[in-house]
């Protein structure tokens, strides 16, 4: 079974976005190829990274990218 490609979208591609890719990755990583983008780069948030941190789920690695870049790879 091919997996889906999901590519999470906002702003500034720092906190909602990135979360959002942890979970997908942590939750259905076997079903879904998680990606995560911003209109701008305004860095990975600390405190974003810190609650996924309290719920075991480590987006510590990820990095702040733009959709250009993001979707010219897929």
């Amino acid at each position: 079974m091919q997996k889906a490609t999901i590519l999470f979208l906002c702003t500034g591609n720092s906190c909602r976005s990135q979360m959002a890719e942890g979970w997908a990755r942590a939750l259905k990583s076997e079903e879904i190829e998680a990606y995560s983008a911003g209109v701008a780069r305004h860095g990975l948030n600390p405190d974003a990274v810190r609650v996924m941190a309290e719920v075991r789920v480590d987006i510590s690695r990820q990095t702040s990218k733009l959709i250009e870049d993001t979707c010219a790879g897929l």
